[in-house]
């Protein structure tokens, strides 16, 4: 059962990663605008790309 639940929340994890890194969000942050000396679209990946590899790994460690 513990897996089944773990793999159903992997397939919702990746599925929003897609929606996150679609066209139409990705564009909201394509802006000549710096963060910290970083344009705006190359810090959202990173954040995003960062936080979706710590949420893979919460998912996956768990609560056993």
């Amino acid at each position: 059962m513990r897996q089944r639940m773990r793999s159903g929340r992997l397939t919702a994890t990746g599925a929003f990663g897609l929606l996150l890194l679609n066209y139409p969000l990705l564009s909201l942050f394509d802006r000549p605008v710096r963060v910290f000396g970083v344009p705006l679209l190359w810090a959202y990946l990173f954040v995003l790309w960062a936080a979706l590899i710590a949420l893979i790994a919460y998912v996956v460690r768990g609560t056993d």
